[in-house]
């Protein structure tokens, strides 16, 4: 009932709990909503992601960087508060220079999450799988992920380093990239935009830190199975946009089919039951709670 029964401290120290004592795949379905957080939760995944790309689309935006600090923190913030599982958050570049770097850090430490990525491309930035992205020269990179570290309140709290520069200047340039911006501070890492398995092995082997995988859809990769990635050394995958798109592409047949038909009967079958939704929710807790309450008479 209303939201998580854990703290966010608590989150963020499972989190570092499970990084810390297996080898296990974590696996985070992007969140596009609280609801759907809860319900990634309820299918039994490891944890959620609050996608920069999801929070810009939901604008009705293009991800290239025109959403706010205070736009994706509160987002999060929702998503985090209706779900016992940890949320990892894309803070894009940090918001602007590194002391708006740790800003946004202490930003989403408030917002209840257990951690968050910050990227090495220019601002404006662009959608990770999109042609024609620039990244920053080194040293600016490891700034930002410094002012990150040094941001950081709850030493819990993943500081994880994205490096866009495969797309760039190649593999050998992420992996070296990866290895400076562990030496840096970065408690993870994010190689971006990787064309095989191969790739993802090659950065696992370059750092002693958990790698994160990005399983998008229409992407530069293929779509790898689980235990393909956690073979390959992956330790957390992340599936930014595919509730979203699951959701936009059934919205839009469904539109279309009640234009056609004139009724939405047909579609029935795909829909989720009212009694679903209601269970989703918990209103048998809210019934419960309202219920003790306000169980009392009034003397007279």
């Amino acid at each position: 009932m209303l939201y998580s029964t854990l703290t966010p401290a608590e989150k963020r120290r499972r989190l570092r709990a499970r990084l810390d004592d297996s080898d296990e795949l974590l696996r985070l379905p992007g969140a596009f909503n609280p609801l759907s957080a809860r319900l990634i939760e309820q299918k039994g995944f490891e944890g959620v992601y609050v996608s920069g790309a999801v929070v810009s689309a939901d604008l009705g935006l293009p991800d290239i960087g025109l959403t706010t600090l205070t736009e994706v923190a509160q987002r999060a913030a929702q998503i985090a508060r209706m779900t016992d599982l940890p949320t990892l958050v894309d803070a894009d570049t940090g918001f602007g220079e590194p002391m708006n770097v740790a800003r946004t850090v202490q930003t989403m430490e408030d917002a209840g999450v257990a951690g968050l990525h910050i990227e090495d491309q220019v601002n404006p930035k662009r959608c990770g799988h999109l042609d024609g992205k620039a990244v920053v020269d080194l040293d600016t990179a490891l700034k930002r992920i410094r002012a990150a570290a040094d941001g950081r309140r709850d030493p819990d709290l993943l500081i994880m380093a994205r490096t866009d520069v495969r797309a760039v200047d190649g593999l050998g340039a992420a992996v070296d990239r990866a290895r400076a911006l562990v030496d840096a501070g970065a408690d993870a890492v994010f190689p971006e935009a990787m064309t095989g398995l191969d790739e993802f092995e090659a950065v696992a082997r370059a750092v002693d830190v958990p790698v994160l995988a990005n399983m998008t859809e229409f992407g530069k990769g293929r779509l790898h199975t689980a235990d393909e990635l956690r073979d390959a050394g992956v330790r957390i995958v992340i599936y930014p946009v595919t509730l979203l798109r699951l959701a936009m592409g059934a919205a839009s047949r469904g539109l279309d089919e009640i234009a056609t038909a004139g009724t939405q009967e047909a579609l029935l079958g795909s829909m989720q039951h009212r009694s679903d939704l209601y269970d989703l929710i918990d209103y048998r807790g809210y019934t419960a709670f309202d219920s003790s309450v306000f169980d009392f008479t009034v003397e007279r």
